[in-house]
């Protein structure tokens, strides 16, 4: 249990990884689903970011000590991660923008029913 309370930002990206994931998994609206990918988003983010972290730690250009060091490695794929979600969440939306003009619902289950309507009346 000490563990925990030295390492909660940890338990907590863990848990808004498994939110979302259940979200992801379980909701059939799409834009549930994207709202869960983007809380699996930030927990994988958060959890970057607190392994780079040291307490006491310096940024490296100022450290005398090399080895306690901020890293800054997870901080750069935090960032790199940031603008890829942007941008799949931004062509994931208007995606369902389309569906949703074609088949006038956003849940799955009435998407794949229309389209399995559409594909045998052919």
């Amino acid at each position: 249990m000490m563990n925990l309370l030295y390492n909660y930002e940890e338990a907590v990206a863990i848990i808004l990884f498994g939110i979302g994931f259940v979200t992801l998994l379980f909701h059939r609206n799409l834009i549930k689903k994207i709202i869960g990918m983007n809380i699996m988003d930030t927990g994988l983010y958060l959890f970057l970011a607190s392994m780079g972290y040291v307490k006491g730690g310096s940024a490296p250009i100022y450290a005398e000590n090399a080895s306690f060091y901020i890293n800054p490695v997870p901080a750069g794929l935090v960032l790199t991660g940031i603008v890829v979600s942007v941008s799949v969440t931004a062509i994931m939306l208007s995606l369902s923008v389309r569906l949703y003009k074609r088949y006038g619902t956003l849940n799955l289950d009435d998407i794949y029913r229309i389209a399995r309507a559409k594909i045998n009346e052919r």
